[in-house]
């Protein structure tokens, strides 16, 4: 089977054109094309006017190999690559050995006990939070309510921080071992819509999340896994050797129990503020990272699809138009688009009482009236939070708590409308844009909550992005504060065999390790790791 990338055809063409297409660029005759499949399929919106499909196909043809030998120096026709996936290891038939632990039940934990479960490990998962249903029921008890549950929120629970979101399962990440196809391949065996295996940027939506998270579960468990739920780590049991090597030995949970562990995999996320602070007490390596804070931007789709795709907006094939934009600012920072969510809204995001956060989801068919997306500055620790690993978590609860205070102290968000912002002024009323965020905006000034280098930059970046797509910088446009959970402020560090530098048995993984940003990077992570606990369990 041969591969054919960046095969070209217009957005309105019709089915028999593909196959005609390739052979066409094999330079083949129809009959020598025996079968062929669409592996993936993206668009190029460059020109509004002529907007084009991109497929990647794999090809079954007569005489494969004088083809290949054809286009040798044509680096887009080459044979497919194998995609699929083989357990590096496997435990002996009635294995009865030490048990590894998954703490965290997002994409990274979910997909490491997943494949720990497939090698025969039968792992035990500790998730802080509840099982997703009953999550959600508290998450929208915030929303609806300003009810809180510190334990049980858009961050904590049953299938991370991702189960809130826009579903994204498309990354930049190297993955010269296709891990993210077995990813994804994963999830449409859950209950995933089947598309995710073709589309160019595939996402899933918070409504499907939830019944895939939990056929992942069954899945799990039906392997000999165990979930332990509402169960939070509180300690860390370390031992040191006569030769002075660290050692994980177990783990002293919320419910007084100790549960013995010499193969630990912290998949805890971004937000797991104690849980860092307990490691770091324990004398775990830790060292600061850079992320970003912001607020979240909404514009009415149809801005977004007719900015994009011009007299193609609003075709089915399309779909709702999604964008990615940045500025290099003159003071040097950088301010750029993050996590968009086409067609969704902006949710209540916070996990600690007295703040609130901002972040974006969207159901699988993104058919709500808005669009929005974090715009953020990026944040250097040498320079903005000084003061060690752990200063990034005051910073981003400093900012969250003004924030808090900002929006009326009932978990409103602050808000703004954007020409005002630029004006200096605050805002008293809404124009065309009526925000999303639940439970409710409150209009003010969003100088409030964010450092001042951050308004200078957005400021400045606002009507660069009105030139890269029309209307972006419109001044009814409404701004809510703030976007802080953009990614991790630490990296627990870890070496090539993932374990951590200075203790041994302890596997960092996933976004609150440091080593992710998004679902489908925290789960191809999750999988790294659990091949690298495993191999070393069985050794």
């Amino acid at each position: 089977m041969l591969r054919i990338n960046e095969l070209k055809l217009p957005l309105d063409h019709a089915a028999e054109d593909l196959p005609a297409a390739i052979c066409a660029r094999l330079d083949i005759a129809p009959a020598d094309l025996t079968r062929y499949q669409i592996f993936r399929r993206g668009n190029d919106a460059r020109k509004k006017h002529a907007i084009l499909l991109t497929y990647v196909v794999d090809c079954v043809v007569a005489n494969e190999a004088e083809v290949l030998a054809r286009f040798a120096d044509d680096q887009n026709v080459k044979p497919t690559p194998d995609t699929s996936y083989k357990l590096p290891v496997m435990a002996p038939e009635g294995w009865d050995g030490e048990r590894p632990v998954v703490i965290g039940a997002g994409p990274c934990g979910l997909l490491a006990a997943l494949i720990l479960a497939q090698m025969g490990l039968k792992p035990i998962i500790i998730e802080r939070g509840k099982a997703v249903r009953e999550r959600t029921k508290d998450t929208w008890g915030l929303w609806r309510r300003s009810v809180l549950e510190p334990e049980s929120n858009v961050q904590f629970g049953e299938g991370g921080a991702g189960t809130f979101s826009d579903g994204k399962l498309y990354s930049r990440i190297k993955d010269p071992r296709h891990l993210g196809r077995k990813v994804l391949v994963e999830f449409v065996k859950a209950g995933a819509p089947d598309d995710i295996l073709t589309e160019a940027h595939p996402h899933i939506g918070t409504f499907r999340l939830v019944t895939m998270v939990m056929s992942m579960r069954e899945t799990i468990e039906s392997l000999g896994g165990e979930y332990r739920f509402q169960t939070r780590v509180e300690d860390f049991e370390i031992e040191t050797g006569a030769d002075g090597t660290r050692r994980i030995a177990g783990l002293h949970l919320s419910d007084g129990s100790f549960l013995p562990a010499r193969h630990v995999i912290m998949a805890v996320g971004h937000s797991a503020r104690d849980t860092f602070q307990v490691l770091y007490d324990r004398g775990v390596h830790i060292e600061a990272k850079p992320f970003a804070i912001g607020v979240r931007i909404e514009h009415p789709q149809s801005w977004i699809d007719t900015a994009r795709y011009g007299p193609s907006a609003g075709n089915k094939i399309l779909g709702p138009a999604a964008y990615s934009i940045s500025h290099k600012c003159k003071n040097g920072r950088t301010v750029y688009s993050f996590c968009m969510c086409p067609g969704g809204r902006v949710v209540a995001a916070t996990s600690e009482e007295g703040r609130v956060v901002t972040n974006g989801m969207s159901q699988y068919s993104r058919a709500e009236f808005n669009a929005n997306s974090g715009i953020v500055v990026d944040i250097d620790p040498s320079k903005d939070y000084p003061g060690g690993p752990m200063a990034g978590m005051a910073f981003q609860r400093h900012w969250e708590s003004l924030a808090f205070e900002a929006g009326g102290r009932n978990y409103k968000a602050p808000g703004q409308k954007l020409g005002d912002f630029l004006a200096d002024r605050p805002s008293t009323e809404f124009g065309s844009v009526i925000p999303s965020y639940k439970p409710g905006v409150h209009l003010t000034e969003l100088k409030k909550c964010l450092p001042d280098y951050v308004i200078e930059s957005i400021r400045e970046a606002l009507p660069a992005f009105g030139r890269m797509v029309p209307g972006y910088d419109h001044p009814d446009v409404v701004m809510t504060g703030v976007e802080t959970r953009t990614s991790s402020p630490v990296r627990i560090t870890r070496g090539k065999d993932c374990q951590s530098l200075n203790t041994r048995g302890l596997y960092p993984a996933g976004e609150g390790a440091g080593y992710a940003g998004g679902i489908l990077s925290a789960a191809v992570d999750g999988i790294k790791v659990a091949e690298a606990l495993a191999t070393e369990l069985l050794a």
